[in-house]
């Protein structure tokens, strides 16, 4: 089933649809916060918003669906940042340490957000590519008009490739954004 959930569920909703939509998202975060992303359901988010498990179906393919909506919105949250720092390297990690430390900041999501983008869901896969178009933005803004594809190819599949490591839990969050500084020198020194 597809979903009818946009990146920007507040495009294409009329206001009954789109207040139904921000019940689901406000009741998936807190029953993520509560059982964590093994035991949720569509059914049980279904429930805490007040809504029928087919409505929430009709909004969310799958609770990796969920998931990926929800690391979306938060991305988008906090998509205006401009990257502080004299430099490049210094901007970039700037970009790479803000990103981690709200992951480390909402630990469920973070939990929940690698095996859901992991997945086959078609729905997925439509904001695994979004997500991934974001995060480039963020490097783009960060390097200037002038920034090299390649380079930031390369921070984005560092970035992603920590990601998944944190996810898996070989090191945390926190750490990821530590252990980047180093990559993200490495990569825009190497380039120079």
């Amino acid at each position: 089933m597809s979903s009818q959930v946009s990146t920007s569920p507040r495009q294409g909703l009329g206001s009954k649809r789109a207040e139904t939509v921000e019940r689901l998202f406000a009741a998936g975060l807190e029953e993520l916060d509560e059982v964590g992303h093994g035991a949720l359901t569509i059914r049980s988010v279904a429930s805490r918003a007040g809504v029928s498990p087919a409505t929430a179906y009709t909004y969310f393919a799958s609770k990796n669906h969920l998931f990926a909506e929800l690391f979306w919105r938060y991305l988008a949250e906090d998509a205006d940042h401009d990257p502080q720092g004299a430099d490049a390297v210094a901007r970039v990690q700037d970009v790479t340490r803000r990103m981690a430390e709200r992951l480390a900041a909402s630990p469920a999501l973070a939990a929940a957000v690698t095996p859901a983008l992991l997945s086959s869901d078609a729905d997925v896969a439509r904001l695994r590519l979004r997500i991934g178009g974001e995060f480039l933005d963020r490097f783009a803004r960060a390097l200037g008009e002038q920034a090299d594809p390649a380079v930031l190819e390369a921070l984005v599949l560092a970035f992603s490739g920590a990601l998944l490591q944190a996810g898996m839990g070989v090191m945390t969050y926190t750490d990821m954004g530590e252990r980047l500084d180093a990559v993200v020198a490495a990569i825009l020194e190497g380039h120079a």
